[in-house]
């Protein structure tokens, strides 16, 4: 696909700076393509192929000697030596920034040998599936946002080549996943009740998650469930959205809220089988807050920055979905309306009034085509949420 990704200046401005450059994020989000795309004249390796992962193992020295410019190595946690001889040569040679940019589909993997090996000669980059603002630079963005919603954004998806149907390809991926990356990190007998976790999870985005209440449904211990959200964390499948600390005078909650990474694999999870569904189901608020809350996680991650999303909620139950802590501070609510109603800023208000902050800004997202302010708050039009900034 000739989809530009966002993170491409941001991949090509770490690799002016570091000599090697790693390139995370979950499966099939883009990772290679996007290497490919910001160095089409460096080597491309791949250790899927055997005989190129033979050939490294064997000799590993010996192997990137052959690539005496770089190269780009995909896969590269299958071949746990070449961490070591990329070290030697970034060490012992010239400093060339950039001649290194290794991806991979098993994040953990992958993880642990650069933190083994490179610590302090890498840059790590996380690519997420594709934003609104990449779907819409390339026409691919349907003018109805339960359409996006409902089919999320993983590049196959968006493939003209490959036809596939979204709820055949999440059940694929899935399995995938659980083949791939779980199965070496847990008891193989409980391989059947992590799908079930991944399912039961799915019924929990958006909110704060009790262990407790999982484990019982499960079978399992709380800590082992605690242990898998890591997994599900670490390989990008969630994201934990903190309490913010600021406690503005007030007893806060010391829970994270939970949220998917994209919203057509929690649909999938939910078992909601179209657009219409999705419409009619008592998740949708839910799955519109995951949606809002994924596209301002790209938005941070896709120029390298730390995300520093939090949420505020008191004991008394008052809450703000999110609060970005930028430049500026924004308190958003997010709301699956369609219509600027000044009614939906109540939260982002009273918040305001309690923070008593100029720094802070209040923001509306919801679902209808039009971004306006109204009385000071800007109502954010769910094809310009990455435009919370602006």
């Amino acid at each position: 696909m000739s989809t530009n990704r966002t993170a491409k200046e941001t991949l090509l401005r770490l690799a002016s700076q570091f000599p090697v450059v790693a390139i995370t994020g979950p499966r099939q989000s883009g990772k290679t393509t996007l290497a490919k795309m910001a160095f089409p004249d460096k080597k491309y390796i791949s250790f899927d192929d055997k005989s190129m992962r033979e050939l490294a193992t064997s000799n590993p020295k010996d192997f990137l000697m052959a690539f005496p410019d770089g190269a780009i190595i995909d896969e590269a946690q299958k071949v746990p030596e070449i961490f070591d001889a990329v070290k030697f040569y970034v060490d012992n040679e010239e400093y060339v920034p950039g001649k290194y940019i290794l991806t991979g589909s098993s994040q953990f993997r992958l993880k642990e040998n650069i933190t083994d090996s490179l610590a302090g000669r890498v840059a790590s980059l996380k690519l997420m599936p594709f934003s609104i603002k990449e779907l819409n630079s390339d026409n691919l963005l349907s003018d109805n946002a339960y359409d996006t919603i409902f089919k999320g954004f993983y590049p196959p998806l968006y493939d003209p080549q490959k036809h596939f149907i979204a709820s055949d390809w999440f059940e694929n991926y899935i399995d995938t996943y659980l083949d791939m990356d779980v199965k070496n990190l847990i008891n193989p007998s409980n391989l059947s009740s992590f799908k079930k976790f991944i399912q039961l999870s799915a019924t929990y985005s958006g909110q704060m998650v009790s262990m407790d209440k999982i484990s019982k449904v499960i079978g399992v211990s709380a800590p082992t469930i605690k242990q898998w959200f890591s997994i599900l964390e670490s390989s990008f499948i969630i994201h934990f959205l903190e309490p913010e600390t600021n406690s503005l005078g007030k007893s806060l909650v010391k829970t994270p809220k939970m949220y998917f990474v994209d919203s057509g694999l929690l649909c999938h999870l939910l078992r909601i089988e179209s657009k219409e569904e999705l419409l009619l189901s008592p998740h949708k608020g839910a799955v519109v807050e995951t949606f809002a809350l994924s596209e301002l996680l790209k938005n941070r991650l896709n120029f390298g920055k730390k995300a520093n999303l939090t949420f505020f909620r008191d004991q008394k139950g008052f809450e703000v979905d999110i609060i970005a802590d930028w430049k500026h501070t924004f308190a958003i609510e997010i709301k699956s309306s369609a219509d600027a109603e000044s009614k939906l800023s109540e939260s982002v208000r009273d918040y305001l009034g309690l923070r008593k902050d100029s720094n802070c800004k209040g923001s509306v997202f919801y679902l209808g085509d039009l971004t306006c302010e109204i009385n000071g708050i800007k109502y954010i039009s769910w094809k310009d949420w990455c435009k919370v900034e602006e």
